[in-house]
């Protein structure tokens, strides 16, 4: 029997996998298993071009969360400016926003000659490469603001790429392939991860970044990683155009109404910008004036005033929308649909308990995501060297999460996705307590590979668990928006709270910090908890 969970499925009793006429079949038997045709159809040319992809989706992150932080660091960047650096990756956590922009805008040219997934896939992509070759040829010691910018482009043109990638794979496939497709792009996922991370960390040493700061050293570097992804760019040259499903609600009639869209997208960002940035000196000076006054809740005032500023600007880009709307510059129907049809949803599926569901999304990675943002900075600071750091931390680190996350998704079939949500959270909170048992000890190798075989590990686990419970909460009829949405709160406060992880490791010290870090998974508990008995109760 095949049963669905969430995007995936699971083969249950004895089953033969087959691959026939381009169809993924599970069917009943009783001669058991044939894992030489689940082999197979792993072989199948659309279950193979996600591996590219994915390996294309994987690479910028890491170069604006991790490996730019040893660079910046190097540059004789203090440790505040750089973890602050951490929101130049905010893009993934709001990509939700220009996500049915992609979905439904075509692109002059572009969308004629390729179709509308590959013509925006080429542009994302072209923006990646555009964007790490602008970090390239910008030194952050002479210039850090052209450093920032460039960073920043690359966030949005990554996530842009991920929104585009997903889109692909539902559609490219039928349904029967799906978890085959899903499981070939993490795995280029986390190719694409190590060698952003680590390889280029290998890089700038042997480039001659060993030893004192040595500019060059990093821009070719990043060079390079600007020519890796042509990986990504000649699989998109490559493949075919999906095919639109039938029965797609037609929300634009003509040209003039995707212009109107456009306009009214842009008309939201930029007041989105406007408030967020230009109230910077404002809220800088707030918080100087607060940490005068009340030195010891410095740092508690400061991300409430962040918060208060970023939730001022959200406002008021929504209101920004709505006179688009009453002035007639879209259709409302076309922004209902668009917007606030799958926010209806999920609240009319969930009810009362939804707000309690978006809190345990929204918090479940906060203890590793914070500890995440300055934990290449701790081992620099620990006196590990950049070929340790890349060998432990990302090789084997890699290893084992991908073990961890095998294990989880064992686990969750056997027991359910909560009871190992609950074990997944528990582990990561716990597991940053070694980290300060790191701090007291130094450059101890051996500890290093305990504490990142468990962190890994603990990671794996939760996350395959969190997959599972993300997918089952989204709505058939709106499957990527809502994903996309829970995706992007999944790291939005984590990453707004790791912006601070430098400033909190200058106020108390690296072993308060990871004790601070290990608490702030707590709250998660109680939430699974309570989750847990919503659903035991339907």
């Amino acid at each position: 029997m095949v049963v669905r969970i969430g995007h995936y499925y699971q083969v249950q009793s004895r089953a033969e996998i087959s691959f026939k006429g381009g169809v993924f079949q599970a069917m009943v038997t009783e001669e058991g298993r044939d894992w030489a045709a689940t082999l197979r159809a792993y072989r199948h040319p659309k279950v193979l071009v996600m591996l590219f992809f994915g390996f294309s989706a994987g690479l910028p992150l890491l170069l604006i969360f991790s490996t730019l932080s040893l660079w910046l660091r190097e540059a004789y960047i203090d440790r505040s400016t750089v973890t602050y650096f951490s929101w130049a990756a905010l893009g993934y956590s709001f990509k939700f926003i220009w996500a049915p922009l992609v979905d439904r805008l075509p692109l002059p040219l572009l969308t004629a000659l390729l179709g509308r997934r590959r013509g925006w896939l080429l542009l994302a992509q072209l923006s990646v490469i555009s964007a790490i070759s602008w970090m390239a040829f910008t030194d952050p010691a002479e210039n850090l603001h052209m450093m920032a910018f460039a960073a920043v482009l690359l966030g949005f043109s990554g996530a842009t790429q991920d929104i585009v990638i997903d889109a692909y794979r539902i559609e490219s496939a039928e349904r029967e392939l799906q978890a085959l497709m899903a499981s070939m792009y993490i795995a280029g996922y986390r190719v694409g991860m190590l060698v952003a991370g680590a390889g280029s960390l290998k890089l700038a040493v042997w480039f001659g970044a060993e030893g004192g700061y040595n500019y060059s050293a990093w821009q070719w570097t990043y060079l390079c990683m600007a020519a890796v992804m042509s990986i990504g760019l000649i699989t998109t040259l490559l493949v075919s155009e999906p095919k639109v499903e039938s029965g797609r609600p037609v929300l634009f009639h003509d040209a003039f109404d995707y212009l109107r869209f456009l306009l009214l997208f842009l008309l939201v960002v930029s007041v989105f910008a406007a408030v967020f940035f230009l109230s910077a000196d404002r809220v800088a000076a707030a918080k100087a004036d607060w940490a005068a006054a009340l030195p010891q809740d410095s740092l508690l005032i400061g991300f409430g005033l962040e918060g208060g500023r970023l939730l001022l600007a959200v406002l008021l880009a929504g209101l920004a929308a709505r006179l688009g709307v009453a002035l007639g510059l879209v259709r409302a129907a076309v922004l209902r649909e668009t917007y606030l049809e799958p926010v209806a949803d999920f609240f009319r599926r969930y009810g009362r308990v939804a707000l309690l569901v978006l809190a345990l999304v929204g918090l479940y990675r906060v203890s590793d995501i914070v500890l995440g943002v300055i934990s290449n900075v701790f081992y620099q600071d620990m006196g590990f060297s950049k070929d340790q750091i890349a060998d432990i931390t990302k090789t084997f680190g890699l290893v084992m999460t991908i073990l961890g996350g095998f294990l989880g998704g064992m686990l969750t079939l056997r027991y359910g996705v909560m009871r190992i949500l609950f074990v997944g959270a528990l582990l990561s909170a716990g597991t940053n307590l070694l980290f300060l048992l790191l701090a007291r000890s130094g450059a101890d190798v051996s500890l290093l590979i305990l504490v990142i075989t468990a962190d890994n590990l603990s990671a794996g686990l939760a996350g395959a668990a969190f997959v599972a419970y993300l997918s089952g909460l989204t709505h058939v009829a709106f499957t990527a928006f809502q994903y996309a949405l829970f995706s992007s709160l999944m790291t939005l406060v984590p990453k707004l709270l790791g912006g601070y992880s430098g400033s909190l490791v200058d106020a108390f010290g690296y072993e308060r910090f990871f004790l601070f870090t290990a608490v702030l998974g707590l709250p998660v508990l109680l939430l699974i908890y309570l989750a847990s008995r919503y659903a035991a109760a339907e």
